[in-house]
């Protein structure tokens, strides 16, 4: 069997690992991988190449994608979707790995009911957003990497007296915003799900003040709230020095740890082996066990991903 395998949307550190295990599963058991480069551009364009075991050899720690990413389109469109079956016919693509969010999989069922091929979803967004498994590919490496930015601003923060206001990513989803903020011991968070009031915010930092607490990190998802703009309130309303940081893409790049290399690797050798079944329309996920998972992409794009409430009322008490 030919197996193709994409990455799509955002791109999140392990994308490559995943890209890795695919190939060599596949080669493994007998069949051929190609790469298709750029999302579905690649397919919409035919940007198709053939991947060995040289192909992905050393790339389990690079960040990024060796396939590149981008967001198509073209092919939401009927032409593109009909363009992207030729390409697929024309290579002779029995089975595509895809690894992406949930853009990418409604791409994939497209793809599946425009042609009949074989799709099978691995979720890679450092979001952690996609219901159906426990961890993402990309979400450990990037709450790392603003773990590491919020240690040091801590530093600061102590040293000058300040309240700092850190924005980190997370549109629609507050879980790399939640987790940086329960390890780095930020004193609050401010989230897509549950977004702070302000006035009884700043009335925290006043009292945390009165009793010896000069210090404090406020964290934000950029979804939730723009942190120029939380920041200038706190300045203006309790009149204390504020300074904001944006950690913004930095939180895209880098080697993946060692968690996303090891996920990345067991989704993308369940995802081949799927593939190679003759499996269909199913994403990869682990179970709070560690389990490798499936589910059906159509299920998996009627949920919606829920942050543990819980943990606002963690963070509240620790922050005391």
């Amino acid at each position: 069997m030919r197996i193709g395998v994409l990455t799509s949307g955002g791109d999140a550190p392990g994308m490559n690992a995943a890209v890795r295990a695919v190939v060599r599963t596949v080669i493994a058991r007998g069949g051929e991988a190609v790469g298709i480069e750029r999302g579905y551009h690649g397919l919409v364009d035919d940007h198709v190449i053939p991947l060995s075991l040289h192909s992905v050899s050393g790339i389990i720690d690079q960040g990024g994608t060796i396939l590149k990413t981008a967001r198509c389109e073209q092919f939401k469109t009927p032409e593109g979707q009909a363009a992207a079956a030729a390409t697929i016919a024309r290579n002779g693509i029995e089975g595509i790995a895809i690894v992406g969010g949930d853009g990418s999989y409604r791409g994939a069922l497209a793809l599946n009911k425009t042609c009949g091929a074989h799709v099978i979803g691995l979720p890679g967004t450092i979001d952690n957003d996609i219901p159906g498994t426990l961890y993402t590919i990309g979400f450990d490496t990037a709450v790392n990497t603003a773990l590491e930015a919020i240690d040091r601003i801590r530093d600061t923060s102590e040293s000058h007296d300040r309240v700092f206001v850190v924005e980190v990513m997370g549109r629609a989803d507050g879980s790399i915003a939640m987790e940086v903020a329960l390890a780095g011991g930020a004193e609050a968070v401010i989230t897509p799900e549950r977004r702070v009031e302000m006035v009884e915010l700043c009335r925290r930092i006043q009292a945390w003040r009165e009793r010896g607490k000069m210090s404090c990190i406020v964290v934000v998802a950029e979804g939730a709230a723009g942190g120029a703009a939380v920041g200038a309130t706190i300045t203006q309303v309790t009149g204390i020095e504020t300074r904001v940081s944006v950690l913004g893409h930095i939180q895209r790049g880098g080697s993946p740890t060692a968690r996303d290399r090891s996920l990345a690797t067991r989704m993308g050798v369940c995802a081949a082996d799927l593939l190679l079944a003759g499996s269909t329309n199913l994403m990869v996920g682990v179970d709070e066990g560690g389990a490798t998972v499936t589910h059906p992409l159509e299920e998996i794009l009627q949920q919606e991903h829920k942050l543990d409430a819980s943990l606002f009322d963690v963070l509240e008490v620790t922050a005391t």
